[in-house]
């Protein structure tokens, strides 16, 4: 009996590799680490068990899948960072008394803590020496202990310090669902999970404070937000902080300015960018590299326009889901309008503008559509997050047939992207529902939901696409995959979205005659390679520091003449430029050589033509690049013919 008594007591737990060992019932995962080795045990931060990371500390009581994370997994470094920010607001508690504390989350790099610190105000001086607090603390490598406790209690812990905004947070929670954090000094309201103990945090930075208001509402009151940043070791904090730096000069806000990109204006708006000559050229070669890609893919272009009536909204479900997203309705003729903020809707009513019959499918539809979206006003960020948006969308009607071939061209176009912008590593994110939140957040359709998913990670699969799975993040019509990609520098951007959708066209009652000649639902696929000019230039300035390749670049090649009297032989130089369609200038400023030269490099123009007597005389130009330095003198029409070859093949540098 005592040998059956232990055995029901035992559990089975399943590695990602497959194997399967058994344990005792409430081993916890970081023991599991400690029965394979020392050396791992010690390098566990948290555990996914069934999928779900929690404390490494936790206790497994039953059969379970199990993967240790470490500071490789992304889920360790989020975890590692809001236990970060857990120390950051111990070190706060210490050193303004009375603080109250809103939220700390772990971010895509480092964390944040909202507070209230009353009347008092946060300085940089504070942050330094908030950063030896942290170090101190967590030098006395304190547990992060889980502590389940009633509502009623956590009530009474946060009434009796006066804290309310951690009871607002209760109001949402119910017994059973609610869980402090303590470490040393500290305890929080929290669902955790965390690191084991404090001693991992080595290499703290806290990199800024800023104002941001409670619950993200202008209406609300101003906390302070405080920054930071934390690893395991110096070495890599102080490759972040390089990193950073090089990042500060590489920021599209500051490039956008001193490379006349774009502009904000406050007559015109926040969120709303004015397009410079400059700009304005960067977004025509885009679209014609989109225009000829999709033109050689089959697509036809269509053109919409800029507000449509609310019953059109309510028809694709985009109302209520998006109404926080949207501009507020015009009233006209006792009919409400909206600013489009898609142009989804406007598509579907071309497909059905005229029958369609399975011959004319897939039918591929594409434009640079205006779209206008509401950001809140504390998330606006120069080109990255605005309000007027130009998205190189498209849609692609289909049969299920089609669908496989269909979703493949798709994104092989991305990777031909990819290859021209210079772009070598991405991800696909492949986007899927919630069951639990079918007819709230998303369309009550769970037999589709699970067709479609399947279809898209079919295709994914088949292909080698190198993909992660992430739950809760789908459209609410359908699976989609966001495109990671990741700058010369390391910093990820969502660039774009490709998206199945099975709902619209049961919504706007979209059909085609099939080949049994009855009426068939399409299947639509929406998608946007190159996404918004607004956030893809952001991304382009940033990847290539402003020096545009030559064939994005505004301004291609400036001749420098040596003094003025070599002026008209560098205007017949750019009139020949100007002729085989090169965008060229003249520095015809009374400057010296050395000055025209510096000024042209700091525009990062990609070619600069010095002429002077002997240039002149033998019909040459000596030519720079930019970054490279003298090329050395070559004929007119030779150069000509090699930058003509470089534009054309679009080549990323």
């Amino acid at each position: 009996m005592q040998a059956l008594a232990k055995a029901t007591c035992m559990i089975n737990i399943t590695f990602p590799d497959g194997a399967v060992r058994s344990y005792e019932k409430g081993i916890t995962a970081l023991a599991i680490a400690r029965s394979i080795s020392e050396g791992l045990a010690k390098k566990v931060l948290a555990a996914a068990i069934n999928g779900e990371v929690r404390d490494a500390h936790r206790s497994i009581e039953a059969d379970a899948q199990l993967r240790l994370l470490t500071w490789s997994d992304d889920e360790a470094k989020s975890t590692f960072w809001h236990s970060s920010a857990h120390l950051l607001a111990e070190a706060v508690e210490a050193q303004f008394p009375g603080v109250k504390f809103w939220v700390g989350p772990a971010v895509e790099q480092g964390f944040y803590y909202d507070m209230d610190l009353g009347d008092r105000k946060m300085t940089e001086e504070d942050l330094a020496q908030l950063e030896k607090k942290m170090t101190a603390l967590a030098q006395q490598d304190s547990s992060y202990q889980r502590i389940e406790i009633s509502k009623q209690e956590a009530i009474r812990f946060f009434s009796e310090k006066g804290d309310e905004y951690k009871l607002d947070l209760l109001q949402g929670l119910n017994d059973g669902e609610i869980t402090f954090y303590k470490q040393g000094n500290f305890t929080d309201l929290c669902r955790g999970p965390h690191i084991p103990s404090t001693a991992p945090i080595k290499a703290i930075k806290l990199t800024s404070v800023a104002g941001a208001y409670w619950k993200g509402n202008e209406k609300n009151k101003m906390l302070t937000r405080v920054y930071g940043i934390s690893f395991p070791n110096q070495k890599e904090l102080d490759a972040y902080l390089l990193m950073l730096e090089e990042a500060k000069k590489r920021d599209h806000r500051k490039l956008g300015k001193e490379l006349g990109i774009y502009t904000m204006d406050d007559d015109v708006g926040p969120g709303l960018p004015l397009w410079l000559p400059n700009g304005t050229i960067v977004i025509e070669e885009l679209e014609q590299l989109a225009k000829e890609t999709e033109s050689a893919a089959g697509y036809k272009r269509v053109v919409t326009p800029h507000i449509a009536k609310e019953s059109m909204y309510l028809t694709s479900g985009h109302l209520p889901y998006y109404a926080d997203s949207m501009f507020p309705p015009m009233e006209m003729d006792g009919e409400k309008y909206y600013l489009k903020a898609m142009n989804c809707p406007h598509h579907h009513k071309i497909f059905d503008a005229e029958p369609k019959s399975y011959r004319e499918l897939p039918f591929r539809i594409a434009e640079y559509g205006t779209c206008y979206r509401y950001e809140q006003s504390g998330e606006l960020f120069g080109l990255m997050r605005v309000r007027c948006l130009h998205m190189n969308d498209a849609h692609i009607y289909c049969s299920k047939e089609q669908f496989f071939d269909e979703f493949k061209a798709v994104n092989d176009m991305y990777l031909k992207y990819f290859k021209i912008f210079g772009i070598d590593k991405y991800v696909m994110r492949l986007s899927l529902h919630d069951p639990a939140k079918l007819g709230q957040k998303y369309v009550n359709e769970p037999a589709l939901w699970l067709e479609t998913e399947a279809m898209v990670r079919k295709v994914l699969v088949e292909t080698n696409t190198p993909f992660v799975e992430v739950q809760d993040e789908a459209a609410f019509y359908g699976p989609k995959i966001d495109v990671q990609i990741w700058s010369a520098i390391g910093r990820e951007f969502t660039l774009a979205t490709n998206q199945v959708d099975f709902n619209s066209g049961i919504k706007f009652k979209l059909s085609y005659t099939n080949k049994e000649n009855t009426p068939e639902v399409p299947l639509i696929i929406h998608r946007a390679p190159l996404g918004t000019h607004e956030r893809f230039i952001g991304f382009l300035l940033e990847h290539y520091a402003g020096k545009f390749p030559l064939w994005l670049a505004p301004v291609q090649v400036k001749v420098l003449p040596i003094s003025d009297k070599f002026l008209d032989y560098a205007h017949q130089v750019q009139s020949q430029l100007k002729a085989a369609g090169i965008r060229a200038e003249t520095d015809d400023r009374g400057e010296k050589i050395g000055k025209k030269i510096r000024d042209t490099e700091l525009m990062k123009i990609p070619y600069m033509l010095v002429v002077g007597e002997k240039e002149m005389n033998e019909q040459k130009v000596a030519v720079r690049r930019q970054g490279k330095g003298d090329l050395g003198t070559q004929p007119v029409g030779e150069f000509i013919a090699m930058a003509v070859q470089e534009i054309s093949s679009r080549k990323s540098e």
